[in-house]
């Protein structure tokens, strides 16, 4: 990562006006938002030019529900941390898709703070013990990986 507690953010969101107020959001708690991509494969085309820490991915984009493909590019060619972001958990498969884990909308700004900076401590391998907070559903895998309860 770029410091301690700063992550390079890509976010990959259809609804401009989400994308918008999650980018303010990402800004106002000191991380930096790389790129805003509205369908999978603009995700991947800014993933792979700007190597983000983290995308934070909605199911649903602009291309169809392709936000589960674009994770698995995300994790497994580009080396990025997936975390969606979706009303629409229940359709995730069960290995998230790669991902870390989930944060459910509606969200709010603490919410996103909260699940933000836990993710950051576990990216640092400080993490192991402590469960995720409210409105963070870590993956079986990533649980396992980072020692949480999920």
């Amino acid at each position: 990562m770029t410091a301690v507690d700063q992550m390079d953010i890509l976010i990959v969101e259809d609804e401009v006006l989400l994308a918008v107020e999650l980018e303010h959001m990402l800004a106002e708690a000191g991380h930096h938002v790389v790129g805003h991509a509205m369908e999978s494969g603009e995700a991947v085309t800014l993933a792979g030019r700007h190597r983000p820490d983290l995308a934070l991915v909605d199911v649903h984009l602009q291309d169809g529900p392709s936000g589960v493909d674009a994770a698995r590019t995300l994790t497994n060619d580009c080396g990025a941390v997936v975390l969606f972001m979706t009303a629409n958990k229940q359709r995730l498969p069960a290995d998230f898709a790669g991902a870390c884990g989930v944060i459910s909308k509606p969200y709010s700004e603490h919410g996103i703070r909260r699940a933000l900076d836990f993710v950051c401590a576990c990216l640092r391998n400080d993490c192991g013990g402590r469960s995720p907070p409210p409105g963070l559903d870590i993956s079986p895998a990533f649980a396992a990986r980072w020692r949480v309860a999920h």
